[in-house]
């Protein structure tokens, strides 16, 4: 609706009315075109050919003798429908209202006889109307006439009818046509109404045009992604809603208790909480900044790996684990530094959590990988995922290990922070078990146009 409170007009009316103009003009320009290029030159012609007949009878009648006349006069009539009057007096100054075929004949009558004709009604030796005019030949002024039947075409009333039948045809296909084209439209402002709602609205079919069959495309990909988001908050209020239960429960409790004897266990208990309950905050506020955005740039793998490697080394070493990087000297990829280091960080942590032991950085293009892309690798040897809860374990708070103990299961936010940020980069990941055991996690991401030689 429009800020005075008027609406506007549905889409279907809109394409109704611009299709309509545009066959009302091209209608006329054929119209037009018609009747200057066809319909004018072809009367004209004709009108020529007409007076030409009648000055040609009108002499020969006046020089046949007397009693071959008649005879002729029927001939004429029989095979053109002409008459012959002698000494027919001159009609009116005034011609008839006509049409253009009339004036060409008024206009080649003159031209033909070289005297001024004029066209009148007057009675003829056939039934019906007859136009007569007088030629002066040899002397003598012979009327000749010719019934209105034998030129009694009518290519106005013909284009008129052609044009009235062809706009209703018209505008019926036009309505066909613009409802035809304004239903999936209409189908995607129902849904996206339904979807501003906050409710989920059914997929729309990804048929028609390959424009709508697009769009309809990109709509259901976009309700998917809100309706996972609706479920991941809720499964995060939910998460977040019980994790911090457990903590305070024993925080209250450890409050009453230093009310009635203060204890060092007790204080210690509360800072263990404190931390906690802050450690669950931090992740989730890594999980907020999934959708920040940081500059691409190339970024040198090799290097970049051992990099990650040596921070990672402290944890290896607490769980008795060994990374081992493998990646070919030269290896770019293109994108934000930081964030696919949180993005790696995560990886590598869940792998020394949860499958201490030899884990592998690796980095490989080709092999199956589209061109252009590049993959990084998390490998482990540990006892892997089950296959029915691989698309589980990326959303928020779904723990393979089923304790909700963070120190054992950690707070099942690692891979949905990882998919956060993929998707706010336009990153591909994904977990598959390994021949021989184990699991690899990997992140797929496109390499630079012009590899560099050195990167910050």
């Amino acid at each position: 609706m429009k800020a005075d409170g008027s609406q506007h007009a549905t889409l279907a009316r809109h394409y109704l009315r611009w299709l309509v103009s545009l066959f009302l003009a091209l209608a006329g320009f054929i119209f037009a075109a018609t009747l200057a290029f066809v319909m004018l030159p072809l009367a004209e012609r004709s009108a020529d050919d007409l007076a030409g007949l009648m000055v040609l009878t009108a002499r020969t009648w006046v020089e046949l003798p007397a009693d071959a006349r008649p005879a002729f006069e029927a001939d004429v009539l029989r095979a053109h429908q002409l008459a012959l009057q002698p000494n027919m007096p001159s009609p009116p100054e005034a011609s008839l209202a006509h049409g253009f075929y009339v004036h060409f004949l008024e206009l080649s009558l003159q031209q033909a006889s070289g005297t001024p004709a004029v066209l009148a009604r007057a009675a003829g030796p056939a039934p019906g109307e007859w136009l007569w005019t007088r030629v002066v030949a040899g002397g003598m002024a012979v009327g000749v006439g010719f019934a209105v039947d034998r030129v009694n075409t009518r290519p106005l009333w013909g284009l008129a009818v052609v044009l009235l039948g062809g706009t209703a045809l018209a505008s019926i296909a036009a309505l066909w046509l613009a409802r035809h084209i304004a239903r999936p439209v209409a189908r995607l402002e129902r849904a996206a109404a339904e979807l501003a709602t906050g409710a989920s609205p059914a997929l729309l079919p990804d048929d028609g045009p390959r424009e709508l069959a697009d769009l309809a495309g990109h709509f259901n990909q976009m309700a998917l992604q809100v309706r996972e988001l609706l479920d991941a908050r809720t499964t995060l209020l939910a998460g977040v809603s019980h994790d911090l239960r457990t903590p305070l429960a024993r925080m209250r409790v450890a409050v009453e208790l230093l009310t009635l004897q203060p204890r060092q266990s007790l204080i210690a208990r509360l800072e263990h909480d404190i931390d906690e309950m802050n450690g669950l905050i931090g992740q989730l506020l890594e999980l907020a900044k999934g959708l920040g955005h940081e500059e691409r740039r190339p970024i040198d793998l090799k290097p970049w790996l051992f990099e990650r490697a040596r921070l990672h080394a402290d944890a290896a070493q607490a769980t008795g684990s060994t990374v081992t990087v493998t990646c070919p000297d030269g290896l770019q990829a293109h994108g934000a530094a930081d964030l696919l280091g949180r993005v790696v960080d995560n990886l590598l942590s869940n792998a020394l959590r949860y499958a201490p032991g030899p884990v592998e950085l690796l980095a490989q293009a080709g092999d199956g990988l589209p061109p252009g892309r590049v993959r990084l690798g998390v490998a482990d040897r540990g006892p892997g995922i089950p296959a029915d809860r691989i698309d589980a374990v990326w959303r928020p708070f779904q723990r393979v290990e089923g304790s909700r103990n963070p120190r054992t299961g950690g707070y099942g936010l690692g891979l949905a922070i990882v998919r956060q940020l993929a998707t706010s980069q336009g990153w591909t990941v994904g977990l598959a078990a390994r021949t021989g055991g184990g699991l690899e996690a990997w992140v797929e991401l496109p390499m630079p146009e012009r590899p560099v030689s050195h990167t910050a």
